[in-house]
């Protein structure tokens, strides 16, 4: 079980999408680690800027929906939830077809606040993107 409140499934977590950005992009939910979660999306047409290669708010857009849903699957939903209050990003490669995956993996889980750091990378490995996410943990 790891870090998370409870047992969660793939297919949980990609129903958990349905009708959402995450769906929208083409992100699905790949693995559940002890301690990580990961996703792939597409690059495509809805997720390249004009000049064809992986727009930069498309791969922060996978990061905050990664980190964001592996920051709640960590809290009890009944009493809290997990809210993004900051991005960033750093773009390292240019990618213009395939598919990324990105890696969610919590720096600091506290009572009030998470940072989540998130590696995506080519289907070979390469860096493309590394992004840190603070989540604030608010009472319901």
């Amino acid at each position: 079980m790891g870090i998370w409140f409870r047992d969660f499934t793939l297919d949980e977590l990609n129903a958990m999408s349905r009708e959402t950005l995450g769906e929208h992009l083409g992100i699905t939910f790949t693995e559940i680690g002890a301690d990580c979660l990961s996703a792939s999306m597409p690059v495509e047409g809805r997720t390249k800027q004009p000049d064809g290669l992986l727009h930069g708010g498309a791969s922060m857009a996978l990061a905050e929906h990664l980190g964001s849903v592996a920051a709640n699957l960590c809290v009890d939903p009944e009493r809290t939830v997990c809210v993004g209050q900051e991005i960033n990003a750093n773009h390292v490669r240019g990618v213009s077809s395939g598919t990324v995956t990105g890696v969610a993996r919590p720096v600091h889980l506290g009572r009030r606040s998470h940072v989540w750091e998130i590696r995506i990378s080519t289907e070979d490995g390469k860096l493309v993107c590394i992004s840190r996410l603070t989540m604030a943990v608010v009472d319901r």
